[in-house]
């Protein structure tokens, strides 16, 4: 079993409070798949909006977490930390679907698998379950980029 901290998974992700949402990864497997968590709580910075009177976390941050369990993922194959040129971008979500609400207390645990990796884009199997219920599930596909070619067109 292949585990990261917290510590580790700042290594390789650019993302900081608030928005650095994974919290632990459980197990990975190069060119396969990963399991990460993301402990939820009302400490979160969007909890203040959304909604004060029944917080639920917005399905787009429950992306956002997949997304960054991808790209952990990505990087981990690879053998390779980002520098700080690194960039990781979505090229596209299919299939988004949500399933239950996400509240302050709830563990999303994530589970990402890598289906193909061609031309720099990498296309993902991605669902995250709540006590072993589906919250949200899609299809994501990311490519990384220079930041000094970050304005030009992904594909």
């Amino acid at each position: 079993m292949k585990t990261l901290d917290i510590n580790q998974i700042k290594e390789y992700l650019p993302h900081r409070y608030p928005l650095l949402l994974v919290d632990r990864v459980l197990d990975w497997e190069p060119n396969k798949n990963i399991v990460a968590i993301k402990n939820v709580t009302i400490n979160e910075e969007f909890f203040n909006g959304h909604f004060p009177h029944k917080p639920v976390m917005p399905g787009v941050m429950m992306i956002e977490a997949l997304a960054q369990t991808a790209a952990l993922l990505s990087f981990l194959s690879m053998g390779q930390k980002p520098d700080e040129n690194s960039v990781v971008y979505f090229a596209g979500i299919d299939n988004a679907r949500f399933k239950r609400p996400v509240e302050p207390g709830d563990q999303l645990r994530m589970e990402v698998s890598l289906i193909r990796a061609a031309r720099g884009i990498y296309k993902y199997t991605a669902r995250a379950t709540v006590d072993g219920k589906t919250a949200v599930e899609a299809e994501l596909m990311c490519t990384m980029r220079s930041a000094q070619d970050a304005s030009r067109p992904a594909v």
